[in-house]
């Protein structure tokens, strides 16, 4: 199998901490690095013994005269995501963009009819869409299993304080923007992308946990009709939640985390029928009673193979190696991933923060 030569620009958290370790896993029967473009010198150095034979410069720029580039992956800032990318899209690469995709869907729009117009591959890399959890709850979520779903909440809540670029306005920063994509992203996308969804209620703030300026708090509601309610929740002040994912059903309920699950729920036709009764419950001496009753419930639980970290990430790089050599279409489009900007935009546009730095 031939492998593909790219080139990624950033060697940072994600750069080098998840596409990076994908790369020189032996999962990765797909890519070869050949260019890795930081603007940091010992990033560099660190690149050329990680990836064996692979050429460094400290400008993207640079790749622009490289004919022997079949993708470029840009992982360069959240802020520098449009221009970069518009600017490869421009000089005829096909692009592999870290989430966020764009701040707005004027940008992502822009980029898109961009590629459309050179023939060119764009997409975003949200792996979260081909971990293990998230492809057994939407299974799950259409199967009947638990009945019709009523809500699906979804949060990516954790108890800890930040002070780094993310939390800056000015660089894109931010949990609706970093985080975001990963939870807003299985919203939309158990929501199957529905064009008539819509954010019904959103709030975000700043909290005593960010150093920055930029949301730790987010909270936003969406509906599409005969869908269930999505509520989300990416909060830095949440010091007990135990779930990331949890359908609520018309006979039951399952919560998941990104490497276990459990379930409750009851079998139709198990439990006797209960006709409604208007008059008031009572015993046999007039006692008033309450609705009480042992149901025959069922419980599962188990866990995932594997996490959007691993699994997720090589069958995202999988997808994206047969849309390129054979030209099959990717499972996620950018059109899709335009769609979890839009939420994220609207969140920004209807609770503006302060800019304070």
């Amino acid at each position: 199998m031939k492998k593909l030569n790219l080139a990624i620009i950033g060697q940072g958290r994600s750069g080098k901490d998840i596409h990076g370790v994908y790369y020189v896993s032996d999962k990765n029967e797909y890519y070869n690095v050949k260019y890795v473009v930081d603007a940091d010198a010992r990033r560099r150095e660190i690149s050329k013994n990680r990836y064996p034979g692979c050429e460094v410069f400290d400008d993207y720029k640079k790749l622009f005269d490289k004919k022997d580039i079949d993708v470029v992956i840009n992982a360069s800032y959240s802020y520098m995501h449009f221009d970069t990318t518009k600017d490869l899209l421009e000089h005829g690469f096909n692009v592999l963009v870290e989430k966020p995709f764009c701040r707005n869907t004027y940008e992502c729009n822009t980029l898109i009819n961009l590629a459309k117009k050179n023939n060119l591959l764009l997409t975003v890399f949200q792996q979260t869409f081909f971990a293990p959890y998230y492809e057994f709850t939407k299974e799950l979520m259409h199967s009947g299993k638990i009945g019709e779903i009523q809500q699906v909440s979804i949060r990516f809540n954790g108890f800890s304080r930040r002070w780094d670029w993310q939390t800056l306005q000015k660089m894109m920063g931010g949990n609706s923007y970093n985080t975001g994509p990963h939870p807003i992203g299985i919203a939309v996308g158990l929501l199957d992308f529905d064009k008539n969804a819509e954010v019904v209620f959103s709030t975000h703030s700043t909290t005593e946990m960010s150093s920055g300026d930029s949301d730790d708090f987010v909270k936003i509601i969406m509906k599409a009709p005969n869908k269930p309610v999505i509520d989300i929740e990416i909060n830095n002040t949440d010091a007990y939640c135990d779930y990331n994912v949890k359908l609520q059903g018309s006979r039951g309920t399952c919560k998941a985390t990104v490497s276990k699950y459990k379930m409750k729920y009851v079998i139709p036709g198990e439990n006797p029928e209960r006709p409604c009764v208007a008059e008031f419950l009572q015993d046999a001496e007039g006692n008033p009673l309450y609705c009480s009753e042992k149901l025959i419930t069922h419980e599962e639980e188990g866990t995932f193979d594997g996490t959007a970290f691993d699994v997720g990430t090589q069958e995202f790089y999988k997808d994206m190696y047969f849309a390129l050599t054979e030209g099959r279409p990717l499972r996620y489009t950018a059109d899709e991933y335009k769609q979890v900007i839009s939420v994220i935009e609207k969140v920004h546009a209807d609770n503006p923060l302060t800019v304070k730095f």
